[in-house]
């Protein structure tokens, strides 16, 4: 597959093609249901905006699908400070898993796969800038059950780590705020358990592959002084920004080191977040 370099705010349709090439291959036409597709990638790589360009690709070409994010099935913050007081003070910042409402995720994968006009899906959204759900008045109906869902997130098929990786601190948030590691543990627990119940129903996955960590932050850095210029009132500055990404650090290192062996199709993304090459495993084109 050629890898099309892509530049802000979106990538070519040379490149939509190739990636989509990848993931809607003739066993997947065959399928009676909904394919579910992995679209995952650290903050900042433009996994968001490769989901929803797929999504109207794939509408062009007629193949009838939908795009979901992970972040729209968040718990709201009066949740989160329940697990927060019962768990650990930490999981108040929403992102890591055991954030999110997987039940709800659940419901909405079911829901997609039988809609109709007599019986629409509801599309949950996430308010981030007041921290909660919208009332379901407010999500999108779908009244057409799609042939391929697409389900974007930063941890979207991240495996569980090791005991032993678990034991040492990445960074000074870690260090100083879950000196016992109970919070990496509970957060660990939880991609053992519902989250890895819910990788092992993707269909196929692809990766937006960053060329380190600290790449990420500088990406998700850009954005923050772009708001800040703005006069954003929620951008956050260098501290606070710094603080933020040790919460996602531990694992945002994983899945570079994990996800692209595991994905259908890994696509390799330079220092401006252009995509370098695209590479799929060996018999995912069947």
């Amino acid at each position: 597959m050629r890898g099309d370099a892509n530049t802000r705010p979106g990538f070519s349709e040379a490149l939509l093609d190739d990636l989509l090439a990848g993931l809607w291959t003739p066993s997947a036409r065959r399928r009676a249901y909904p394919l579910l597709v992995g679209v995952s990638g650290l903050q900042g790589s433009g996994k968001s905006t490769l989901a929803r360009q797929l999504r109207e690709h794939a509408r062009g070409l007629g193949i009838a699908c939908e795009a979901l994010s992970l972040d729209d099935f968040y718990l709201g913050r009066r949740a989160r400070r329940q697990l927060a007081r019962t768990i650990h003070p930490l999981l108040t910042t929403r992102g890591v898993p055991g954030t999110h409402e997987l039940p709800l995720l659940e419901s909405t994968l079911a829901a997609l796969a039988r809609a109709s006009p007599a019986s629409p899906a509801r599309l949950p959204r996430f308010d981030k800038g007041r921290d909660t759900r919208l009332p379901p008045s407010r999500w999108r109906r779908v009244t057409q059950a799609p042939r391929l869902v697409l389900l974007e997130g930063w941890c979207v098929g991240i495996p569980p780590q090791s005991a032993a990786a678990l034991r040492r601190p990445c960074n000074r948030l870690e260090r100083d705020e879950d000196p016992d590691g109970r919070w990496r543990r509970w957060v660990d627990a939880r991609l053992s358990g519902d989250y890895a119940a819910l990788w092992r129903r993707l269909d196929r996955l692809l990766v937006l592959q960053a060329p380190s960590f600290a790449c990420a932050r500088r990406w998700r850095a850009r954005v923050e002084r772009a708001l800040h210029a703005r006069g954003a009132s929620r951008a956050m500055d260098e501290p606070a920004l710094a603080r933020f990404f040790m919460h996602y650090e531990r694992l945002s290192r994983h899945a570079l080191a994990t996800l692209p062996a595991r994905a259908e199709v890994c696509a390799e993304l330079d220092g401006q977040r252009a995509v370098r090459a695209i590479r799929a495993r060996p018999g995912s084109s069947e």
